[in-house]
């Protein structure tokens, strides 16, 4: 074993102790979806789907399952053109007041969740939104756009000058430049902006329950309104297929990454 290998071992054993230690808190909940009482008990005395059975045979929360998706996706194609065009923008155009049109997206982020609730309830009063699907995507992107701006700035910064210079001088136009040349090596960046701004959206509860109608209710807000009311083992199912849903999700763009550097890796191997 030599000196790199010795002092890596321990700092990742420490890393993963660490991992576990945070985890572990929120993956109780996985094994309270699967037991046979009507109340939380831990450990599980007793095993049963009777939970999973009742979550998927009720409209209550296959409907908040099905507007909380329907929003995501929605809320994520949308912040990703839109954050990924603002990036674009701050990163090309040089504006003066770059800087502060920066900070102004990155406001979602600074401001506390109730603040912004409040805030946008009282717009959408007046604007007639409250309640409303349009109103909740709306939202939810305004939220989720510096999820989208981060990770695609970041890669531009990482870009090589010379090869839109080299585009230029063949030829290529701006929308030429950005389509067959910045977008292509931005691409994963813009796919951990649209997976992060679909979590944003599918983890969001405080402005959802502001914005929430009888007909439009997401998963977050029936969570937290059954949990108000009584203690249902079906909010513990629920929490399962938000964990292991977004853990997926994130995971999906770094698994591709190592998917394609393997594949480019053995591809240069070959002779």
């Amino acid at each position: 074993m030599n000196r790199r290998t010795r002092v890596r071992l321990p700092l990742a054993l420490f890393a993963t102790l660490v991992g576990l230690l945070l985890v572990a808190p929120t993956l109780i909940v996985i094994p309270l979806s699967f037991t046979d009482r009507r109340s939380f008990m831990f450990p599980n005395e007793g095993w049963s789907l009777r939970w999973y059975e009742r979550f998927f045979s009720d409209q209550r929360w296959l409907g908040a399952l099905g507007t909380s998706l329907t929003i995501g996706v929605a809320t994520a194609l949308l912040a990703t053109v839109v954050g990924t065009l603002a990036a674009v923008a701050l990163n090309r155009a040089r504006l003066r007041v770059g800087p502060a049109a920066q900070g102004l997206l990155m406001l979602p982020i600074v401001i506390p969740g109730i603040v912004a609730a409040v805030a946008i309830f009282g717009s959408y009063l007046g604007w007639g939104m409250s309640g409303t699907y349009l109103g909740l995507i709306v939202a939810h992107t305004v939220l989720a756009i510096p999820f989208v701006v981060i990770p695609v700035n970041t890669a531009l910064q990482g870009l090589d000058p010379t090869l839109e210079r080299a585009a230029s001088v063949l030829g290529a136009g701006p929308w030429g430049r950005f389509w067959q040349v910045q977008l292509p090596l931005l691409a994963p960046a813009i796919a951990t902006g649209f997976v992060f701004a679909f979590v944003t959206s599918l983890d969001e509860v405080v402005v959802s329950y502001f914005l929430q109608s009888p007909t439009v209710r997401t998963l977050p807000v029936q969570m937290y309104s059954s949990v108000t009311v009584e203690t249902d083992p079906a909010i513990a199912v629920a929490s399962t297929l938000v964990l292991v849903f977004s853990t997926a999700i994130i995971l999906l763009p770094r698994l591709v990454t190592v998917l394609r550097t393997r594949a480019a890796a053995s591809s240069k191997e070959k002779p």
